[in-house]
């Protein structure tokens, strides 16, 4: 049985995101590949601003090794869209986060992602293979304060 349809107390930091004309649809709400450029957005733009340097640029980056998201109402053009962010599990080489996308007043979560990042070598930088490796300190230390035990 899915979880419950999540709300806003279910998060911990919050970001905001201006919707574009763009982003719709011809059906008149948002593209379903705009959801996922919000989530991996949330994600990152924490990493960044909480580690404070360029995250590209660590010994060791996280790469998306899954992402998904349900669906619960719809969102589009105009509209800012709030994203809250949770860790649901830091693990040895990778983080689990959920997103909730909020738009407009109300309490619950019009859609919510699930994004995980696995730690990779980065210090090769030919693109080739990188082996898996643990979470950077600065990035477990930004995102431990993001730790919540999910609901039984």
């Amino acid at each position: 049985m899915p979880a419950a349809r999540p709300t806003r107390a279910d998060y911990v930091a919050w970001r905001t995101a201006t919707t574009r004309w763009s982003d719709d649809d011809v059906y008149g709400h948002m593209n379903n590949a705009r959801y996922f450029d919000l989530i991996d957005t949330a994600v990152n733009v924490h990493l960044a601003e909480a580690t404070g340097t360029d995250i590209r640029l660590l010994p060791a980056v996280g790469l998306v090794a899954e992402v998904s998201c349900r669906y619960f109402a719809e969102m589009g053009y105009p509209g800012d869209v709030e994203m809250g962010l949770v860790v649901d599990k830091v693990g040895t080489s990778s983080v689990v986060y959920r997103i909730g996308l909020f738009q407009g007043d109300g309490d619950e979560a019009r859609a919510e992602g699930r994004f995980v990042h696995v730690y990779v070598d980065n210090s090769g930088g030919d693109g080739g293979p990188r082996g898996v490796t643990p979470v950077p300190d600065v990035v477990r230390a930004a995102v431990l304060p993001l730790l919540r035990e999910p609901a039984p």
